[in-house]
């Protein structure tokens, strides 16, 4: 399985548009995309503006898809201006 784990720090004052993005791009993966099994979305208890995405994938064509789905296009060109920054590191799950 492709597993990607992004790391999302949004901009002061930019929470309250940047969640419902985020959400709705998470259910969307999840609810129409076959390839996607797993998108979690966790914030930081004590600094709730870092966001941290755990996303598995069949592989990295299912991920690749992901990227081409009209929910994704819309996030990222919604969200992407609300981002102080975003960083990306990809993982190869063994278990379960």
């Amino acid at each position: 399985m492709f597993v990607l784990v992004v790391e999302v720090v949004v901009k002061p004052g930019a929470l309250d548009d940047f969640m419902p993005l985020m959400e709705t791009n998470a259910r969307a993966s999840l609810a129409d995309e076959a390839g996607c099994h797993q998108f979690d979305v966790v914030v930081q208890r004590d600094d709730p503006h870092r966001i941290l995405l755990y996303e598995v994938y069949d592989d990295e064509a299912a991920f690749q898809t992901h990227k081409e789905t009209p929910h994704y296009m819309a996030f990222d060109t919604a969200a992407a201006p609300l981002m102080a920054s975003k960083s990306a590191q990809v993982y190869d799950r063994r278990v379960p």
